[in-house]
């Protein structure tokens, strides 16, 4: 999930936020601080804290309805801009499947973004292995927009040093560039929206259904992770609310 070069970053509407039936939490401010609700689990993550020259971040549970979570996150970081500080996120608890068993996935995200001179993204993040209970061997990210000078992995460079897409695609009825490059031995694979969506609602299984026909993806690969957050690098009095989300597996 680490990030190099710049892509185009653009505004929209947020949609409104799920009646709530349980009350917001306190802040969770610790590193690896998580809340479980229902088949939710909202996680700190700071894993890239030590990088930053200042700053800190927060996460808290705004209420749940039916499978629709409402969750947020406050963040301000200085230092480099090239490092994530923070993955603040959500993750849904389910038992690892392999690919050709999930007829489909469905999802809706709400979301909106304050802030100043914000560096970050905001994405979905699957991850995906040969067995069950294997080590991570391929990720799948989702980009719903980017900000600032950041853009995902690839192992295809212009001379400007810019990742360069290895497909272009409209899936869920919007338009996305596909990129492919390593972290460590893991491959990742990230389709990032050619412009900013703030409400998005679609079948995730698209995503991976693409791979498996265009791209030679192994159908008898497990998903391990299904989950959603935002990467965040460096920024001043950033909040990330995120009024409906949910996962539906079919």
């Amino acid at each position: 999930m680490k990030l190099t070069a710049p892509l185009l970053s653009l505004t929209a509407l947020a949609a409104a936020a799920p009646t709530k039936t349980l009350n917001r939490r306190a802040d969770s401010c610790g590193q690896y601080d998580s809340v479980q609700t229902g088949a939710y689990t909202v996680s700190n993550n700071l894993w890239g804290k030590d990088s930053a020259t200042s700053g800190s971040g927060c996460v808290n549970v705004d209420g749940l309805s039916g499978n629709k979570l409402a969750w947020s996150t406050t963040w301000s970081w200085e230092g480099p801009g090239n490092t994530v500080k923070g993955y603040p996120n959500v993750v849904m608890s389910t038992d690892a499947q392999q690919l050709s068993s999930i007829p489909s996935m469905s999802s809706t995200w709400a979301w909106k973004y304050d802030g100043t001179d914000l560096v970050a993204n905001v994405a979905y993040d699957l991850f995906t292995s040969s067995t069950a209970g294997g080590e991570r061997e391929y990720e799948i990210m989702v980009w719903l927009d980017t900000m600032g000078d950041v853009g995902p992995l690839s192992d295809k460079m212009d001379d400007a040093k810019r990742p360069i897409p290895i497909a272009s695609t409209t899936l869920a009825g919007h338009s996305f560039n596909l990129f492919k490059g390593p972290n460590g031995s893991m491959t990742v694979y990230s389709f990032v929206a050619t412009s900013t969506i703030n409400d998005f609602s679609g079948d995730l299984k698209t995503f991976v259904d693409y791979l498996l026909k265009e791209q030679g993806f192994d159908d008898k690969q497990y998903l391990i992770t299904t989950g959603a957050g935002t990467e965040a690098f460096t920024g001043k009095d950033a909040v990330f609310t995120v009024s409906e989300f949910s996962v539906t597996m079919g």
